[in-house]
């Protein structure tokens, strides 16, 4: 049987939140004229990655500046987490698909590389950004495998929350991810690369004044 507490959970945060993942995923498939299914659902996947990745850093923040305590794991930001995982590994995995089809392996060496470099590895703007991408979905794996009250029980309060913490390397690879891609490779209209860097600066300069606001805090108890 589900308990009341997962129950809870899923009527008043997976159900508005997965709601809102696929409104606005479908939206963005609907209004954008790419040629082919599988580059409009790349393109329409990876913004509510991003904004439901972001939002899991903010909720932190937003409650140290309004005064809540903070505990180690809410169930809020635990569930818009496990939205944000399931989203985005749904991008890594169908962006192996939308160029070099059927050569996916091309994201990551290149082709003939003898002739014209020393390693195969990928090092130019296109492999950054696919390695930052492919890095940030296996994080995303990680985490979301962990979302749960088993793994919290499993790995103590200290390892739980210590894994958890990945989650900034995993918005660090995202944006480097995304600010390469919407660079260089994808032209997109300027309203969606202001709307990725908005997202990411809103979320750094969050984070930077909760980190502050606690830091004070902490000297102001001793």
């Amino acid at each position: 049987m589900i308990s009341r507490r997962l129950s809870r959970r899923l009527l008043r945060h997976h159900l508005p939140i997965g709601l809102a993942a696929l409104a606005s995923g479908y939206l963005l498939y609907v209004n954008r004229s790419f040629p082919d299914v599988l580059t409009r659902l790349s393109f329409s996947s990876a913004y509510p990655a991003l904004v439901l990745l972001s939002a899991t850093l903010l909720i932190g923040p937003l409650k140290i500046l309004v005064g809540d305590r903070l505990t180690v794991s809410m169930d809020i930001r635990r569930d818009i987490g496990i939205w944000a995982g399931m989203v985005g590994l749904f991008h890594v995995v169908v962006g192996q698909c939308v160029h070099l089809r059927g050569r996916p392996w091309l994201y990551y060496i290149y082709e003939n590389w003898q002739q014209k470099h020393f390693l195969p590895v990928r090092h130019d703007l296109f492999g950054i950004a696919n390695y930052t991408g492919l890095l940030a979905g296996f994080v995303l794996l990680v985490l979301l495998a962990t979302s749960n009250d088993a793994a919290l029980r499993t790995l103590s309060t200290p390892g739980w929350k210590q894994l958890q913490r990945w989650n900034y390397a995993c918005f660090g690879l995202t944006a480097i991810h995304t600010l390469t891609y919407q660079a260089g490779i994808e032209s997109q209209t300027f309203g969606f690369v202001a709307f990725a860097v908005l997202c990411m600066l809103i979320t750094i300069t969050l984070q930077l004044v909760g980190l502050r606001r606690r830091r004070y805090a902490n000297l102001s108890s001793l």
